[in-house]
């Protein structure tokens, strides 16, 4: 490994070191009450470590969620040889875990985030997660589980945006109840209806 691929293995290590402390401490405390000091004393940094790869703490909670692509690689990667049908399922099931170990405040503050800073997109179609899904779908549609009448690309952003909005209600009952059963519900009750869609073609 030369030094220039050092610095940025470097890079990577700081700022993911930086992350988890601040998930750590948002956990824990409100977004306002953690300050940049707060979260370079956890993780062991200066703060011009910390400025060097984040603007502010605002820009750092936009970007802490993509671990949650990481988390769901490692998670797949135990079940790759799983069906389409199922593999989905630990997509929606791991989506819920990861929320629900950031927890609902730290959750509502990133959409809060998000929608003070728009960028036109409803989802990165070129996320780990989003592919998956549609990965999920296309296979599905091609072993006969999925209506052919419908899109793989048009289902998986459908299910994104409904479970996307699942999480949305939480923060809004301020995680009173738990989400995986909620998704877990809503799922059965999807598999149902292309099911139902796919019998429905056959007649």
């Amino acid at each position: 490994m030369d030094y220039s691929q050092r610095r940025r293995e470097q890079a990577k290590r700081t700022e993911q070191a930086i992350l988890r402390a601040a998930v750590e401490l948002l956990r824990r405390n409100q977004f306002d009450k953690v300050s940049v000091r707060d979260i370079c004393r956890e993780a062991g940094i200066t703060t011009g470590a910390f400025y060097h790869h984040f603007k502010s703490k605002e820009e750092m909670l936009l970007r802490g969620f993509a671990p949650l692509d990481t988390y769901m690689e490692e998670l797949l990667e135990e079940h790759r040889e799983e069906p389409p049908g199922r593999r989905l399922w630990f997509i929606l099931s791991g989506y819920a875990a990861f929320m629900e170990n950031m927890g609902w405040e730290l959750v509502g503050r990133y959409y809060q985030q998000r929608l003070n800073r728009p960028d036109g997109r409803s989802i990165d179609s070129s996320r780990f997660t989003f592919r998956a899904m549609r990965e999920c779908l296309v296979e599905a549609k091609q072993s006969g589980e999925l209506p052919g009448g419908l899109a793989a690309e048009w289902v998986a952003d459908f299910l994104f945006r409904h479970f996307r909005g699942v999480v949305i209600d939480w923060i809004l009952h301020q995680g009173s109840y738990p989400l995986y059963p909620k998704l877990e519900q809503d799922y059965l009750f999807f598999q149902g209806v292309f099911q139902g869609e796919e019998e429905k073609g056959n007649n």
